[in-house]
This record gives C-alpha cells, structure tokens and sequence, in this order.
C-alpha cells in the first residue's frame, strides 16, 4: 500500500458482481468502467484494476483508489 498525502484523492467502492458481470472486463474494446465511489461520485476506473479481484464467484468487497494530483491512479485494493 503506497502511502496517502494531502493532494490525493480516495474513493471507495463497495462491489459484489456476479461472474457474468464480470465478462465484459475481459473485452478489449471496453478499456474502462465507470463506477459511483461511495461519496456519489462517478470513478473511470480501467477493467485491468479490477481484473485481478475476479474469482469463480465474480467480484466482491469494498475497494479502496488512490489518485495523485496528475490523475495517476497510485493503487487499487481491496480492504479487508
């Protein structure tokens, strides 16, 4: 976990998506999501970042991105 400093952005994200939903990840036109972070708003987020939380049940968890000032996503991680 890279650490916070006081020009980045957190969102949150609470997901539970079924594997099926979870397909269209895997389609190379679809580079992004858009995803409403628990503070209402809305989060591009690319499919690669949420690719590696996929399992045989689909996606579930609440997830945390950090964003630096340049818009550079520092990570994407689920919490515990």
């Amino acid at each position: 976990m890279k650490s916070i400093n006081g020009t980045d952005s957190v969102f949150y994200f609470s997901i539970n998506a079924p594997y099926q939903q979870c397909e269209v990840l895997y389609v190379p036109s679809m580079p992004d999501v858009v995803m409403v972070s628990e503070s209402g708003l809305s989060v591009q987020v690319p499919t690669n970042r949420l690719r590696q939380f996929v399992t045989s049940d689909g996606i579930k968890g609440r997830f945390r991105m950090v964003i630096d000032a340049n818009k550079k996503i520092k990570s994407f991680e689920r919490l515990r």
